[in-house]
């Protein structure tokens, strides 16, 4: 059947050929005639010939690995009934092509659909799928669309085809004639809890989706699904986790990139094809795409950002390393980690306490037995310029003695919890986690008094939807900062949100089982066991902002999202600072308010290169405030390993040394000198660059630039960078190699078409565009920086308060031309909307036929804040230099004191005697 397809495809093209007509491009003739089989009509699993032939599906065997053996009909479907085309868009009324019978008796299936397209400006689009007749739940997260759609035809940078039968929307890049969107092909479904829609791809270099675990940074297109359902579940190979972020970035033949955003906010999963093609199944909502157009993959991030929101500016201080333990005994514990830090010089700005602070882990209250020392310890560590974070969880403790616990007595006054549907209960969806957490499991099949024994306290989860909760959360945080504990930042755990019951307490959930255990369970961890498993029941009702009422079957994923605003807020107004906001459950647009980190992973060798992937695809997700816990949270540390994770963990945005109760200490002091020397020396390196990521996290906010950059987005043209994952890039210019295995001394690494240097020596690399093997003894982590770059740094200090008073050095890696460029964002550090009233200072640096020249675009700089200029170094100085002059405007010329090295050709020159703030431009010249 295969081969009579091809034979019928060459001799059509033949006869066009023949007649002088151009084949219709349009339509990839071999993915028709052999692909279509990739599209599972069964992707229930348990399937057989005759539970396939039911759906019109066609039954067929393969050998294949994961391909399926019930495909759809070529026009299975939707058929187009009319189209209206305008300036700024395309409506399309389609039905369903009732040749071939529903696909699931238990969720109708909706015969007659719209579709809305607009061109919402030249770079991107949207697509909207929906039933005209009835409404159905849109996901209420609100993005940054353009005020007019973009009418004039000539500037887009593509343009939208619609296919019959079956229907399709085919969207083309110009430029090059690719079809980057093709959802011409079986299968689209529409039915009240089952949607599907498949589009075939342009290439096979896919990224994104998550959040799941997999083996590397671009998928493998064999047939593998991923389910997107926010749940506490430990990072692990292909099980749903946290966040939900259905979005993915492909690359195209042409070496272009371009993004797709699925809006929907119900549980799914992903697969991909080896077509190449992806299929999506959702189990409620819409259908509601939008495309950015690049053309370069990080344009596809800053146009997605502007979408969805640019990222949080992170504190200058939450860029310092961090130090939690889950299990700290007691503030004495705590307070000698913190003297055995100071006592071994290692950089470190950030003490936590996890949930063993609280009063039997109830949030807003604390132990005062063990940590009754905990409000004075950190009134003296801030003191010193460190800062302190607190977690909390947004489940409250909800049968203490009424009067006792002010945060759930208040919260029933102001009606903040979830509930559920009047018609059903007027009662709170009770559920488990912390409070009192007795360590065993819960039998739901035991009596209710029995479970209240096991369970001394129950939890009521707020809804954080309602005005009237944010408001009553941030009446908590301030009280506990006024009337507790002084604190600088904020962790918020749990809020997928997590249960240790499953459903609620003391009965099944109530309402529609069908929201509980619907017809079509995508691919999750939990698949057989329900949406309820260690959630709340989806039958619970919530409430939004405009009085809305809501299952959460529909926005569960958007809890963790609805948690972190309130939670951001309360903050900045408790604190008057920015801080920061670290959160576990993420959706597209969290990181408008927080970073995240990746989760409860293991203290395992394989998580030292998940924790790369995982940073890279939060980068294009719009959070790149990110990072894992370094040494792994479960299970014994090693101390190679940990060594490794270190030096590693030194260059993630968010840079934490956390584990779980009940294991060994695994902070760099606790492992004897030659760690702690180790760790000492590569956080210093991170310290002195401290100025350059700042900066980055000001492009982050500002323009949507990534941080943590795969290497692909700055040289995309070259294919060798499109699959790598063991390295990465701060930014444009500097390189992080790791060793990720044990036992190695040398690295296998790829140096990109550039001149490189070598971050510890100054030295120019001597290769580009190839794998190279780099020494990697146990006290080194391989940095390159890359030529026509200027990077900012300061002398490192024990923390960050003292090493912003550093005067500041600038590193100038001449390109081959000679040339280099960069600049410097500065503000107070913690300031509230410090960009937005332009009270800060940009600097841009040029470097180039041996002059330095600085310009500002922008002061408004406080003076406790300004900057003096000091140690410069520059690579790639060929010529001896026989004098540094220094020329600054209504000034006279200085000579600067230098020194040069011929033999690595670096030049130094220190102004730090002028005392010259650097918001005046100056000139350095070099002969």
């Amino acid at each position: 059947m295969a081969v009579w397809a091809v034979y019928l495809s060459l001799c059509l093209l033949i006869a066009l050929s023949a007649s002088g007509l151009e084949p219709d491009y349009t339509v990839n003739w071999e993915a028709k005639s052999l692909k279509s089989r990739d599209f599972d009509c069964y992707p229930d699993g348990g399937s057989d010939q005759a539970k396939c032939e039911a759906r019109g599906c066609i039954w067929e065997p393969s050998s294949i690995p994961n391909a399926p053996w019930c495909y759809y009909a070529e026009t299975h479907g939707y058929i187009t009934s009319n189209i209206v085309e305008t300036a700024s868009g395309i409506t399309v009324d389609i039905e369903r092509n009732t040749d071939f019978p529903i696909q699931r008796s238990q969720s109708r299936d909706i015969n007659k659909l719209r579709v809305e397209i607009t061109f919402l400006s030249g770079k991107s689009l949207r697509w909207k799928i929906f039933d005209p007749a009835n409404a159905r739940f849109e996901v209420p997260v609100p993005l940054e669309l353009p005020a007019t759609p973009e009418t004039e035809e000539n500037n887009r940078l593509y343009r939208v085809q619609i296919q019959n039968k079956p229907f399709g929307i085919q969207v083309i890049r110009k430029s090059s004639e690719e079809i980057i969107w093709d959802s011409a092909v079986p299968g689209f479904t529409f039915s009240d809890q089952f949607l599907q829609i498949s589009t075939r791809l342009p290439s096979n270099y896919v990224y994104g989706v998550g959040e799941t675990e997999h083996p590397s940074y671009t998928h493998d297109l064999n047939f593998h699904t991923y389910g997107l359902f926010a749940k506490d579940q430990p990072p692990g190979y292909k099980l749903n986790s946290y966040g939900v972020h259905p979005f993915y970035m492909g690359l195209e033949k042409s070496k272009d990139a371009h993004g797709v955003l699925l809006l929907n906010s119900n549980a799914m999963d992903v697969t991909i094809l080896p077509t190449p093609a992806l299929t999506y199944r959702t189990i409620g909502g819409i259908l509601d795409f939008y495309m950015v157009m690049g053309p370069t993959p990080e344009v596809v991030v800053q146009q997605y950002t502007e979408m969805i929101g640019r990222p949080v500016l992170p504190a200058y201080w939450s860029l310092g390393f961090q130090l939690c333990r889950y299990g700290y005994a007691n503030d004495a514990e705590i307070a000698d980690l913190y003297n055995d830090m100071k006592a071994a010089k290692i950089p470190y700005d950030v003490q936590y306490a996890d949930i063993e602070y609280m009063e039997r882990q109830m949030d807003f209250t604390l132990d005062k037995e063990n940590f009754k020392g905990l409000p004075a310890l950190v009134d003296r560590m801030r003191a010193e310029g460190m800062r302190y974070i607190f977690i909390l969880d947004p489940a409250i403790a909800a049968n203490e003695t009424k009067g006792s616990y002010p945060a759930f007595d208040t919260g029933i006054e102001k009606d903040v919890f979830i509930k559920w549907p009047p018609k059903l209960s007027d009662d709170i969806v009770w559920g488990k986690v912390w409070p009192d957490y007795p360590n065993v499991d819960v039998d739901n099949s035991l009596d209710w008094d029995t479970q209240v024994k096991l369970f001394r306290a129950f939890v009521a989860f707020p809804d954080f939807f309602k005005k009237s909760t944010a408001e009553w959360w941030g009446q908590q945080i301030k009280d506990y900062y006024n009337n507790v504990m002084k604190f600088d930042g904020l962790w918020i755990d749990m809020n997928e949100p997590a249960s240790f019951v499953h459903g609620t307490v003391g009965e099944k959930c109530l309402g529609d089982q069908t929201l509980e255990n619907p017809p079509y369970m995508p691919r999750l961890e939990s698949m057989y066991r329900g949406l309820n498993h260690k959630t709340m029941c989806m039958n619970s009702e919530q409430i939004l902002d405009d009085g809305t009422r809501v299952k959460h079957y529909d926005v569960h994923n958007l809890y963790g999202w609805s948690h972190t605003k309130p939670t951001y807020d309360a903050l900045l107004s408790t604190t008057g600072k920015r801080g920061v906001v670290v959160t576990r459950s993420t959706y597209p647009s969290s990181g408008r308010w927080a970073g995240h980190w990746l989760g409860d992973n293991y203290s395992r060798w394989d998580q030292l290169l998940k924790s790369i992937i995982g940073m890279m695809e939060f980068s294009i997700f719009g959070i790149p405030y990110t990072g894992a816990d370094i040494c792994g949270f479960f299970n014994h540390a090693e101390y190679e390993m940990c060594l490794r994770w270190m030096q590693l963990g030194a260059f993630y945005p968010f840079s934490r040394n956390h584990n779980t109760i009940n294991m060994p200490r695994q902070d760099p002091v606790a492992w004897g000198d030659e760690f702690a020397a180790v760790s000492r020396d590569v956080l210093n390196i991170r310290y002195t660059l401290l100025p350059y990521l700042y900066t980055l996290m000001y492009e982050a906010h500002a323009h949507g630039n990534t941080v943590v950059r795969p290497l692909l987005h700055e040289f995309v043209t070259d294919e060798n960078t499109w699959k790598i994952d063991r390295q990465f890039l701060w930014g444009p210019a500097l390189l992080i190699t790791a060793a990720l295995d044990p036992g190695v001394t040398v690295v296998r690494g790829y140096v990109p078409n550039a001149r490189w240097y070598d971050y510890h020596t100054g030295e120019v690399v001597g290769v580009r565009g190839q794998f190279v093997d780099m020494e990697t003894p146990l006290w080194k982590i391989n940095l390159h920086v890359r030529g026509g770059h200027i990077l900012p740094w300061q002398k490192a200090e024990s923390n960050t308060h003292y090493s912003r008073l550093n005067p500041l050095g600038l590193l100038v890696a001449l390109d081959d031309g000679g040339s280099a460029h960069g600049s410097l964002f500065w503000d107070d550090g913690e300031g509230i909307d410090t960009v937005q009233n332009k009270r800060f200072l940009l600097t841009t640096f040029t470097a180039s036929s041996g002059v330095l020249t600085s310009m500002v675009p922008t002061d408004g700089l406080a003076e406790a804040d300004r900057l003096t200029l000091g140690l410069v170094k520059v690579w790639g100085v060929t010529a001896p230099v026989t004098r540094v002059t220094m020329s600054v405007t209504g000034q006279p010329d200085v000579d600067l004191p230098f020194t040069y090295n011929a033999q690595v050709q670096e030049l130094q020159f220190d102004a730090t005697s002028q005392s010259h703030t650097i918001e005046k431009p100056f000139t350095i010249t070099w002969n």
